[in-house]
């Protein structure tokens, strides 16, 4: 029987190791479509000052395609778009994938068993199995401020940055202080004459712990490969357990796990912040775990610079120069960033995927997004995801949950293939 047709919505990570994994398995018809004009996903578009990757890169980078290319433990944003061109080349994807294009709709058509593909350029595509390798992290979530668009100066969200704007000694407003807030404000600090951080809550920050690879070290791995491979292996097995034990300690609610992570992050704190009005303002009130734990070195440094100021009070509105706020002060602004993360729970996706009985997916998925495993939706023949509803993880890596749903993938193609079967549904 031949293999299939695969047509693979998004270039990410996810869309590549399923790519990887299929052409391993002998599919050789797979096309990749990406409404980026360049390869990396989340990767290609949060491109904003200090983005770094919350996992130390040897456990992020994929298990089978180990790179030397990191210069951190945990790598910023540009090296892992890198390290996506180069995974890209080193397993000659490159003809497979098509930029520039978003796919519209996908429509499965009962007659011919098979998937029907309609881009913005006016391109229909046929394919045997559907992957939609999208994401979670590229959807932004705007927040519902009074005035938001009134603001007269340069207004943009963290993962749209607008790179033409210079921030050298304008006077900024950050809205927001969770995960992307604590890359971008020690370096906005940097070169902005002032810098304003809008924090609604709190959150816990353990020590992050990056340091800086020298190229001597680089260089010392690279004569023995084949001890260097061994070294890499075993501390991404180490630090892959270390992760699941802190998950086993916090999201698991042992209270003497609970208590200890508590104490290590307020440690953090009062060895970085002297202040003690500060500190106040940076404690959580509520226990750590129940909400995402960030792990920073240099966010707490920076908003004790003179010319950064912690925001508590609540926005109230956003005028024409700046942002008010319930206490009744204007905070002038000349340009207002939005660290206010992504919409993750809707699931409305940007393709109109259309299954058995004319279903949508986004109206399956309207109240409460499921999927076998996270990866087959029922009445959806032949469709994979990759990084579904439920697959997300506040402690580990998603590329080794990737991984193993590509592997799915080509475990499901292959029994079909062996039962002689059209569509899995």
């Amino acid at each position: 029987m031949t293999k299939k047709r695969v047509a693979i919505i998004g270039a990410g990570l996810g869309g590549l190791v399923a790519a990887i994994k299929l052409k391993e398995a002998g599919h050789t018809d797979i096309q990749i479509i990406d409404r980026n004009d360049r390869i990396g996903g989340t990767w290609a578009e949060n491109q904003y000052p200090g983005s770094q990757c919350d996992v130390p890169i040897l456990l992020y980078q994929l298990s089978f395609a180990p790179s030397f290319i990191w210069s951190r433990i945990f790598a910023a944003a540009p090296q892992i778009q890198q390290y996506c061109e180069e995974i890209t080349d080193r397993y000659v994807l490159r003809d497979n994938i098509h930029l520039g294009e978003s796919v519209t709709t996908a429509q499965w058509n009962e007659s011919s068993k098979s998937w029907q593909l309609e881009t913005d350029k006016g391109r229909t595509l046929e394919a045997d199995v559907l992957i939609g390798a999208l994401g979670q992290l590229n959807r932004p979530q705007w927040p519902e401020i009074k005035g938001r668009n009134h603001f007269a100066g340069p207004s943009m969200h963290s993962a749209r940055w607008d790179h033409s704007v210079d921030f050298a000694g304008k006077r900024v407003g950050v809205i927001g202080s969770a995960a992307s807030a604590v890359q971008i404000v020690p370096e906005l600090a940097k070169t902005a004459s002032h810098v304003s951080v809008f924090q609604r809550s709190p959150n816990w920050l353990l020590p992050r712990n990056d340091r800086v690879v020298p190229p001597e070290e680089m260089m010392l791995m690279a004569t023995n490969m084949e001890k260097a491979m061994e070294l890499m292996e075993m501390n991404r097995r180490a630090i892959y357990e270390n992760a699941d034990y802190f998950f086993w300690q916090v999201f698991q609610w042992t209270q003497q796990g609970r208590d200890a992570y508590t104490q290590i992050s307020l440690n953090h704190l009062n060895e970085q912040v002297e202040d003690p009005a500060l500190r106040e303002k940076l404690t959580p009130k509520y226990p750590i775990g129940c909400k995402r734990v960030l792990f920073c070195d240099d966010y707490y440094p920076a908003l004790q610079k003179p010319h950064v100021d912690l925001v508590t009070d609540s926005i109230e509105e956003i005028t024409t120069n700046g942002v008010t706020t319930n206490d009744g002060a204007l905070h002038e602004c000349d340009i207002l960033v939005y660290a206010t993360g992504f919409e993750t729970t809707e699931w409305k996706w940007s393709v109109d995927i259309v299954g058995e009985n004319g279903q949508h997916l986004n109206q399956a998925w309207a109240e409460a997004p499921e999927a076998y495993l996270g990866i087959g939706v029922s009445g959806f023949p032949n469709l994979f995801i990759m990084y579904g509803p439920n697959t997300n993880l506040g402690h580990n890596s998603i590329t080794f949950m990737l991984e193993r749903q590509a592997e799915y993938t080509v475990k499901a193609l292959a029994a079909l293939e062996e039962a002689g079967a059209i569509a899995l549904s």
